[in-house]
């Protein structure tokens, strides 16, 4: 496969989008809207099981629903900004949110709650999986790689926050609040991106808006070879991580035998690695190659998940503060990798960012999505099982970025139109 041609119009580097410290919390704040759709609910599970009657397998499934419906959309948020412009199709998604969490908020029975389950995952994606691109559109590579990381620091926050504000929520109300937190939350997104938010791709950039270049943008992403690489490299990288947070009820509850109050205790350190692993990210950004650091990251997590596994496997070391001590050194890692992963998938495709941004999220969140249904239930029922899980998903992520680096020898030209990589016919 050759190359992919650079666009007809340059992107003028670090193009002006007013105070970037406002740029950073409205593209983190739009990343936070599912960490926050997913997490606040997690304490508040006994209360529905007790409401509605249901199991914990019936209640995972407001995990897996949402996720689901937000991976099957993110195949258009994507390209429909690509076509649009960002700005429209984020507005539109928050709308939609919004809406979709007051349905919540009043749901009679779980089955009605699972189908504005599925309506917010299917609004949630737009803000998060475009916010990446607009990082690309507007900054060049280190900048782009920088910016991508403070991001995820403000970002990494929401998953520490959301069961803890979840748990506050329900000491002064019912489990609905938390719904009517989110709606809450989603008005003032709203709100930032109507009026503080500027517009990244100009309508020069856009492509046609028609279902068959729609199509032919996630097509081209997918056929590319470096760009599945890429997509499942992603995938499998936060998949050991995610798989301790969908499991929050059963790990903190159970196997930790704490309380409704207590998800601090497993977030808390999963979080703080996370944000002080993008906070090294973005310092290291220019100084060490992006391969380099990605790399650096898998070995730093591969090792914290070995430790974690060492710790389970003993009665003692299965106690606090052993159980979670050794997670934000695997956090760590995964955070150090992300915006080089995520950088390097849209630099394969600089003239369909949103389709690359939509291709990547999806292969994640249906992975996500299976874990919460399937995975997490399997294997939480002990802490050996999920430690030798999470290992063993990360292992893959490191292959695989290996794989990539055999099939891959270019860096970065230093144009933020320029891809990253240059593509194989391999994967």
């Amino acid at each position: 496969m050759t190359a992919l041609p650079p666009p007809a119009i340059s992107t003028p580097p670090d193009r002006s989008v007013g105070p970037q410290w406002l740029f950073l919390v409205i593209m983190a704040g739009l990343g936070m809207v599912g960490p926050f759709s997913i997490d606040t609910i997690f304490p508040a599970f006994a209360q529905m099981q007790a409401e509605f009657g249901s199991s914990e397998l019936a209640l995972q499934q407001l995990i897996s629903v949402y996720l689901l419906s937000f991976a099957v959309m993110s195949l258009l948020h994507g390209p429909l900004s690509d076509a649009l412009g960002r700005k429209p199709v984020i507005i539109g998604g928050t709308i939609l949110f919004i809406a979709a969490s007051v349905g919540c908020a009043v749901s009679p029975s779980l089955p009605v709650l699972l189908f504005f389950r599925a309506i917010q995952g299917l609004s949630a994606g737009a803000g998060q999986i475009i916010s990446r691109a607009m990082v690309r559109d507007v900054f060049s590579n280190d900048q782009a790689q920088r910016t991508m990381s403070h991001i995820a620091m403000i970002f990494g926050l929401a998953p520490a926050l959301a069961p803890i504000v979840g748990g506050w929520l329900l000491g002064i109300g019912s489990w609905r609040g938390i719904f009517w937190f989110l709606v809450g939350f989603g008005v003032v997104i709203l709100a930032l991106v109507i009026f503080a938010l500027a517009e990244t791709h100009p309508p020069e950039r856009r492509s046609n808006f028609d279902a068959r270049t729609l199509v032919s943008g996630l097509l081209e992403v997918w056929r590319d070879a470096d760009g599945r690489r890429l997509a499942f490299t992603g995938m499998f990288n936060f998949a050991g991580m995610f798989l301790y947070i969908s499991s929050a009820p059963l790990f903190v509850l159970k196997l930790l035998g704490k309380g409704e109050q207590d998800f601090w205790i497993l977030f808390v350190p999963l979080i703080s690695g996370l944000v002080s692993g993008s906070w090294v990210s973005g310092r290291l950004a220019g100084r060490m190659s992006g391969r380099k650091l990605a790399s650096l990251g898998y070995v730093i997590s591969l090792v914290g998940g070995l430790v974690n596994l060492v710790f389970s496997l003993f009665a003692p070391t299965r106690e606090l503060p052993w159980a979670v001590l050794p997670l934000p050194m695997y956090s760590f890692g995964i955070a150090i990798a992300f915006p080089i992963l995520t950088l390097a998938m849209l630099d394969l495709f600089p003239h369909a960012r949103g389709s690359a941004s939509s291709v990547q999220s999806f292969v994640a969140l249906v992975a996500n999505a299976l874990i919460a249904g399937v995975l997490a239930p399997a294997v939480a029922f002990s802490q050996p099982s999920l430690a030798v899980t999470a290992l063993a998903l990360t292992t893959v992520a490191w292959f695989l970025w290996r794989r990539h680096l055999q099939m891959t020898h270019a860096e970065p030209s230093g144009t933020p139109d320029a891809p990253a990589y240059e593509p194989t016919d391999e994967m």
